[in-house]
């Protein structure tokens, strides 16, 4: 009645949570294959998370940035450490915010050289959040819809397109931006030989190479990183959703040459990083690197029996799963949630699956049995 309309929610209200499961207001159990859409990492009432989480409560929510935070030099080590190369981080409150970050960045980055380059590529169907420069990057026209005139300084080129970066190419082109796999897009894979091309693009061009692992980050796919199922290395990237096991925490990393285009005053956060944070990311990413094994194997084993129900294209990679199928996915959404199971319907067509990283076989044998009823 007080809210605004910017949600389609569906009818149940939640109001616990353990492990893999949430309970609503009946009683009732529902197996979580969302995850609050791939950021709560750990599941629900998480031992270590919660304890780290009340002990910091109890301690210290939250300080300005105009001081020094032991918590965020701590978890800034353990993401650098991670990092193909030496970097730096810049902490924030979301995904939106960490590609704003990259994307101001890029511009300070050749500004600081002198040079006048401004504009980045991004890709059609992609996602980059609902902020203003984030939702110009997005390369969705349903995103910009009642917005116009967008922020300038973007041009879309197609997925796996080579050739369409190469036009989309200009004198004052500073970069190009994109998914690995694209999230809200409908879980679509860039093909490996194509990321490379990119890769080398940037290169030789000395454009910057950013890649938005917001929601491919943080061991979604089987790798603490997706590009590192490529070998890529990339310049920037900006990560957020699963990082804090569901407080609200975004992060950019930049090489340390391209970092350094960042000063005092240059960008901020009130919130960015803070104590509480910072404490749950920590504790995330320490569980995350133990169950990266894990998530590979339960992701390939969902995978399949994913295929075996044969009613689709199966496409993704790890724990960051679709469904392709013939016909419009939304009613197939309430089928479930009247089943007990909670998955998403992204592009249309396509049943995303982002459970949290904890799931284990046994829970994908339970939505499979599901999924088969209502397919």
């Amino acid at each position: 009645m007080y809210l605004m309309e910017t949600y389609r929610r569906l009818p149940v209200r939640f109001v616990k949570g353990e492990g893999v499961y949430l309970y609503d207001e009946g009683g009732n159990k529902y197996l979580d294959l969302v995850a609050g859409v791939a950021v709560n990492a750990l599941g629900y009432n998480h031992s270590k998370l919660i304890e780290a989480i009340n002990e910091q409560v109890q301690k210290l929510i939250h300080t300005s940035n105009l001081f020094e935070n032991p918590w965020q030099e701590e978890l800034a080590k353990e993401l650098v450490s991670l990092f193909w190369t030496d970097a730096k981080v810049f902490f924030c409150n979301s995904g939106a915010e960490a590609n704003e970050a990259a994307i101001k960045l890029v511009r300070r980055y050749f500004y600081t050289k002198g040079e006048r380059k401004h504009r980045i590529i991004t890709f059609k169907n992609s996602f980059h959040g609902r902020t203003f420069g984030a939702m110009s990057a997005t390369a969705q026209e349903k995103i910009h819809q009642g917005f116009h005139p967008l922020l300038d300084g973007f041009d879309y080129a197609e997925l796996n397109d080579f050739s369409s970066v190469l036009k989309a190419l200009r004198d004052d082109t500073a970069g190009v931006m994109l998914e690995v796999i694209q999230g809200e897009g409908g879980i679509r894979e860039a093909d490996g030989e194509f990321l490379h091309k990119v890769q080398e693009l940037c290169k030789s061009k000395g454009l910057l190479f950013v890649l938005d692992e917001v929601q491919t980050g943080i061991g979604r796919t089987g790798r603490f990183y997706a590009y590192q199922h490529y070998g890529l290395k990339p310049d920037i990237i900006t990560l957020a959703k699963g990082l804090g096991g569901g407080v609200p925490i975004g992060a950019m990393l930049a090489k340390e040459e391209v970092a350094k285009a960042f000063v005092p005053g240059s960008h901020g956060s009130t919130f960015g990083g803070n104590p509480l944070a910072c404490t749950s990311a920590k504790v995330v990413v320490q569980e995350v690197k133990r169950l990266l094994p894990q998530i590979e194997r339960v992701g390939e084993y969902f995978k399949n029996k994913l295929k075996e129900l044969g009613v689709g294209r199966v496409k993704g990679k790890g724990l960051m799963l679709g469904l392709e199928l013939s016909q419009e996915c939304s009613e197939m959404v309430m089928k479930a949630l009247e089943k007990g199971l909670l998955i998403n319907c992204t592009a249309g067509k396509v049943l995303r699956f982002v459970p949290p990283l904890i799931i284990q076989e046994e829970h994908v044998d339970e939505a499979i049995s599901i999924l088969r009823q209502i397919l």
